[in-house]
């Protein structure tokens, strides 16, 4: 297994040469606009996500504004990007986090869980994206990484091939920088290491690689 020091220095060094860095969620990146691309960025691309993103948040600036909305408002503006309950469950949550919460999205994880629609992997981003707080993640671009850096065989979302998964992402974390360490983790998954035809050659972890080895 690849020492964590190595792996983080090796993710974070690629990150800031090739990482995205001028997402509009990224700047202002506050635990607020986090959440609502983290939850539009489910099952669905950067791209289709950004011009939704912006006009969201010109209508929505912050969380009171999002939760004092009608149902009706909201579903219009998510109308094209599919999956309609994770609308229905952000705008239940803003209502539960201003009812509940004093109207500031909570740090912890497991409280976070608590809300609607917002898994641990969400919870994780949530908090390391959001707080730049220490938080594992594990979204398909994640879990590909680690299967192939480790050559784990089997179904992601099976319970043993999982909780392996979900040990390795806790394994790695980084006390420093978590942020852009969990930025850096998306956007390896999406630049290199590709769902198909993955760009190898410029993989940092080449050499680490179990499944490139093993020509897999």
């Amino acid at each position: 297994m690849i020492d964590p020091i190595l792996f983080q220095n090796l993710l974070l060094d690629w990150f800031q040469a090739h990482g995205r860095k001028h997402l509009p969620w990224q700047s202002p990146r506050t635990p607020y606009r986090v959440w609502i691309s983290e939850i539009m960025l489910q099952q669905t691309q950067v791209g289709t996500v950004i011009p939704y993103f912006e006009k969201f948040m010109q209508r929505f600036p912050n969380l009171l504004s999002f939760a004092q909305a009608e149902e009706d408002t909201v579903l219009h503006l998510w109308a094209g990007l599919g999956y309609y309950a994770r609308a229905r469950h952000m705008h239940r949550t803003a209502q539960k986090i201003v009812k509940e919460f004093k109207g500031e999205i909570p740090q912890d994880i497991k409280t976070l869980q608590t809300l609607p629609g917002i898994g641990r992997s969400t919870a994780g981003a949530i908090r390391s994206l959001g707080f730049n707080q220490p938080a594992a993640i594990l979204d398909g671009n994640v879990k590909r990484l680690l299967c192939r850096l480790h050559k784990i065989d089997g179904w992601p979302g099976e319970s043993k091939v999982a909780q392996k998964l979900w040990q390795l992402a806790e394994h790695y974390i980084p006390s420093q920088s978590p942020s852009d360490y969990t930025q850096a983790m998306m956007d390896f998954g999406t630049l290199v290491c590709t769902k198909r035809q993955p760009r190898c050659t410029h993989c940092p972890f080449i050499t680490h690689c179990l499944a490139y080895q093993s020509n897999q």
